[in-house]
């Protein structure tokens, strides 16, 4: 690793410009595929928190004062900015995170559908009118906005995943700080440059750079209403403790072991395919990645047959590509995190479990400094190894063999997550129960990665998800909004605005 000395710092958005940090911390940040330091990111201090809550409560203030067709207008100009520019987006996805260029792209496709969504904001946030419930007596309802919420976000998804939650928070009238993972800061800036340009005013959309110092001073400052998350699941619950004990609404999305049931009578050649793309893309860093597969007999030997020979043909290198076009993997996010995975095969090999692909001591020709890890298959992993228990967050796929639909429901019912599940089969049946009897949130169907469409909304059970809202959809706006009754009764008295003939405008 090569340390670099003169290397730019990536700020906070505040009050419209970016702004360095008052005490002066900072923490590095690497390009993934090399393992150079190519800038240092800002950590807020108490100062810096301090005045990002009180630009986002004067930007609250002005934005929610907006009518509805102002609000939309600005939205719609957000969505027309990211559509054409979304490469330079992704271009900045992929130089700190790792990811391939393509994949980057596609994550900010996936965000883009709640911008979208977002637009069409205001049959999502009216409120209900019952006449005459008693005599001369009206109720009707209100959605307001909750003032200033926080986000904060994980390093796997630096756009899509702040993309699930600001956009419909912003529609709703409400003031957003994000705070992104600080091992890829720079696409929350981009973002906020953006909405600047869309017309957003000063404050409606601040980033705080930092580490637990800036969690903590949303988490505890009376001055924001709610907070986001999406990240591991012992930091979920102690967002969600942290936060709902200081009076917060809170979604925490944590972690997950999602597991893919293939049946005797699944599409061989398909399920290997969706595996390894739900399994190695990304270089497994999803918290909808495919970790576990539960084979049902007779068909493993079949299936890591098919899913090692594809693993052979999947190329290591920089995402950003090159004169070979563009890898099928990047390099994990973090030194340290490379290790972790590699832990993790090293104990699923003490328990007991064959190691079919070893993706680990892997390199890159020219980029020996990354921090590369191969697509790693397991089989014969034992359930009550470590490594079966515990989300890994890489490029490992692990085999479990069972002798039943049925042991394969309980084995998912049985763990602590409950994020996404998927099952592979022609039998429409099992199908039907699966959905039906598996505990988890999200399921797919001879499909390995099920997330939702926009319109639906994303989040897992148990252990994966803290808190009563789901991200996006219509749990998003119900969560970024409070509702008021209104009861009235009223005179009839026979008035009218005078006379205009004029068409009918917003305004």
């Amino acid at each position: 690793m090569i340390n670099a000395t003169d290397v730019p710092t990536v700020g906070h958005w505040i009050d419209g410009i970016a702004r360095a940090s008052a005490g002066g911390r900072t923490a590095p940040v690497f390009n993934p595929a090399t393992g150079r330091i190519t800038a240092r990111v800002a950590l807020a201090e108490g100062t810096d928190i301090e005045a990002a809550i009180a630009s986002a409560q004067r930007g609250f203030l002005q934005w929610s004062g907006y009518s509805m067709a102002k609000r939309q207008n600005v939205l719609f100009a957000f969505r027309e900015l990211l559509n054409a520019r979304k490469a330079e987006l992704a271009a900045i996805i992929t130089a700190e995170h790792g990811k391939v260029l393509s994949d980057a792209m596609g994550e900010i496709l996936r965000g883009q559908e709640v911008v979208e969504l977002a637009t069409g904001f205001p049959h999502l946030v009216k409120g209900a009118y019952s006449e005459n419930v008693s005599t001369g007596v009206d109720v009707y309802s209100l959605k307001q906005p909750l003032g200033v919420v926080g986000i904060i976000s994980p390093f796997n998804f630096p756009a899509m995943v702040p993309m699930w939650f600001f956009p419909i928070a912003i529609a709703a009238g409400n003031a957003v700080i994000l705070k992104p993972s600080e091992k890829d800061p720079s696409a929350a800036l981009w973002l906020a440059r953006l909405w600047a340009e869309a017309g957003l005013p000063d404050g409606v959309f601040t980033v705080l750079q930092g580490d637990k110092q800036a969690v903590d001073g949303l988490l505890e400052s009376p001055a924001v209403k709610s907070i986001s998350f999406v990240g591991s699941t012992p930091i979920a619950q102690y967002i969600y403790e942290t936060a709902a004990r200081n009076g917060k609404r809170v979604q925490a999305l944590g972690g997950a072991k999602n597991h893919m049931l293939v049946l005797p009578d699944a599409d061989l050649d398909l399920a290997a395919d969706q595996a390894v793309n739900a399994g190695y893309g990304a270089a497994g860093e999803r918290c909808m990645a495919v970790s576990v597969i539960l084979a049902v007999e007779p068909v493993a030997d079949e299936l890591i047959a098919r899913i090692a020979t594809r693993i052979g043909d999947l190329r290591l290198g920089d995402g950003a590509g090159g004169a070979e076009g563009e890898p099928d993997m990047g390099p994990l996010i973090t030194a340290e995190h490379r290790d972790r995975v590699s832990s993790y095969v090293d104990i699923a090999e003490q328990d007991g479990a064959r190691i079919v692909v070893d993706g680990r001591n892997r390199a890159v020709e020219g980029q020996e400094g990354g921090f590369w890890f191969g697509p790693t298959l397991i089989d014969d992993l034992p359930t009550t190894s470590r490594a079966y228990q515990e989300e890994i967050f890489g490029p490992v796929l692990q085999v479990v063999r069972i002798s039943s639909f049925q042991e394969g429901v309980d084995l998912i019912n049985s763990g602590r997550f409950g994020n996404g599940t998927a099952i592979f089969t022609n039998d429409g049946g099992a199908a039907r129960r699966f959905q039906h009897e598996v505990e988890v949130g999200m399921i797919g169907i001879n499909v390995p990665i099920p997330v939702p469409v926009a319109y639906h909304s994303f989040g897992g059970w148990k252990a994966s998800l803290f808190g009563d809202a789901k991200a996006y959809g219509v749990h998003g706006f119900d969560f970024f909004t409070r509702e008021k009754a209104v009861t009235s009764r009223w005179l009839d008295p026979a008035t009218h605005g005078g006379i205009d003939l004029g068409f009918p405008q917003n305004s």
